[in-house]
């Protein structure tokens, strides 16, 4: 897939405006500026940034419930998915609050940073997720950053009851659910993702420690 054919794919899946694209544009280019630096994805991926991270982030857009009021994205890294999500919400959804966590200081400064340059509110915290305290969110999300049994466990202290989580995982996907298991109760639905063929979105409903 061509770098234009995914920034075609992107707006075909959540239909946003021009504006928004060209958000999503200057956090591109600002991903190119401060990566040198403080290393926030692979260089080798740099490249293929539309589909390998923007896309592969807006995706899940498709699949947060209307009922969603608080959002928080664990491990945010250089914003992916939470950023490429808080942006398209900033349009679609201005009401839905989302939170970005990050132990990185210097990947919460390229998030505040970029959020200020595309006018985006969004809260960030500079914490370890096993650190947050009395906040509860419908969605939690993340994006290579550990395996299924590890999420649900910091799920287990900020996921809203009746809450949703929203992971994108690679080719180990089944074997990590069926171990996730063996701690925890739940449901899962997978869905094929659109940028790489063994990848999948996994949704998770239902969760309760065993």
């Amino acid at each position: 897939m061509s770098e234009a054919d995914a920034q075609a794919q992107l707006v075909s899946l959540t239909n946003v405006s021009r504006e928004t694209m060209e958000k999503l544009e200057t956090y591109a280019a600002l991903l190119e500026k401060w990566n040198p630096t403080i290393n926030l994805v692979s260089k080798t991926t740099l490249d293929e940034k539309w589909q390998r991270h923007f896309l592969d982030s807006a995706q899940i857009w498709l699949h947060v419930p209307e009922t969603t009021t608080s959002w928080v994205d664990i491990g945010s890294g250089a914003g992916f998915p939470g950023l490429v999500l808080a942006i398209i919400a900033h349009e679609k959804r201005p009401d839905l609050n989302i939170t970005l966590v990050e132990s990185d200081a210097r990947k919460c400064a390229f998030l505040r940073n970029t959020a200020r340059a595309v006018g985006v509110n969004v809260q960030i915290l500079t914490q370890r997720i096993e650190t947050i305290e009395n906040q509860k969110f419908d969605v939690v999300s993340a994006r290579a950053l550990a395996s299924i049994s590890q999420l649900l466990t910091f799920c287990d202290k900020i996921l809203a009851s009746n809450g949703n989580c929203l992971f994108l995982k690679g080719q180990g996907c089944d074997r990590e659910l069926e171990e996730a298991q063996q701690s925890h109760s739940f449901t899962a639905e997978t869905f094929q993702s659109v940028t790489q063929q063994e990848a999948r979105i996994v949704k998770i409903t239902g969760i309760a420690q065993k």
